[in-house]
């Protein structure tokens, strides 16, 4: 796991886009992508790339990492609609190619399994972007998911409802159930790339990087992937113990190793 510390999110967004941006150069045609606050610095940046450096998503397959159920795909908080409203119509992703779950599916049980299986026989994901939430959950792998979890139903938290409640009227509003990728799903990305910022995410950013393997947060589990870079602002670091070494990595690393 390399950890990444940048000055504020901005470059933070930048560092992750740049990731990406190279990834598909190298021939990645398989891309995971996360909603949430956090990662809109790197679709900014993205959408920058494709306008000014010709950056193309042309033969990109993209899937998402969650989805409520019950919202309609053209919902304005529905993941889908997010990142069509802030990556896709803004690149050349061919919206077919855009996947997830179906949160109005009559069965949403056999559609966390289809899509599983539509993910399984599409991938392996070359670089997956991740959020982390304040308590530790990647995808919506709440405190106590099997680290071996694949694509499901999962309740979540009043807190996990509460922090989403700004981007709906009320926490009322904010649906209790999603069909999120689990745990084993995540990790058979290629590349992992969690991306955190502010000082709210600091204490889920130490327990994840520097605290024990634990279902109880469940981004600790990033630890046992071959492949993982942590980018993280100033304030999403403050928590960190080892913030000298990473810095230190980061000034030394070898001519010509990437991320």
């Amino acid at each position: 796991m390399e950890v990444v510390i940048r000055p504020d999110a901005e470059d933070a967004g930048r560092t992750v886009a740049g990731i990406i941006h190279r990834a598909i150069v190298a021939g990645t045609r398989t891309l995971g992508l996360a909603t949430g606050s956090s990662p809109l610095g790197i679709y900014r940046d993205l959408v920058r790339r494709r306008r000014h450096e010709a950056l193309s998503f042309a033969g990109v397959d993209a899937f998402l990492l969650d989805e409520y159920i019950g919202l309609r795909p053209a919902h304005p908080q529905s993941f889908l609609e997010v990142i069509r409203r802030e990556l896709a119509d803004h690149v050349d992703l061919d919206p077919a190619r855009v996947h997830a779950p179906q949160g109005t599916a009559s069965d949403p049980r056999q559609e966390a399994r289809r899509f599983e299986r539509t993910l399984m026989a599409a991938g392996p994901v070359g670089v997956q972007i991740l959020g982390i939430g304040v308590n530790g959950h990647i995808g919506f792998n709440e405190p106590g998911s099997s680290l071996v979890s694949c694509t499901r139903i999962k309740t979540l938290t009043d807190a996990t409802r509460r922090d989403n409640a700004r981007f709906f009227g009320g926490i009322d509003e904010v649906p209790r159930h999603v069909i999120t990728q689990g745990l084993a799903t995540i990790g058979a990305a290629s590349h992992l790339v969690l991306i955190a910022t502010g000082p709210h995410k600091s204490h889920a950013v130490a327990a994840a990087v520097e605290g024990p393997v634990s279902a109880m947060c469940p981004a600790s589990v990033l630890q046992l992937h071959p492949h993982v870079t942590v980018v993280v602002d100033e304030l999403a670091a403050a928590r960190l113990e080892q913030q000298p070494y990473y810095r230190e990595v980061a000034r030394c690393k070898p001519a010509g190793q990437g991320y």
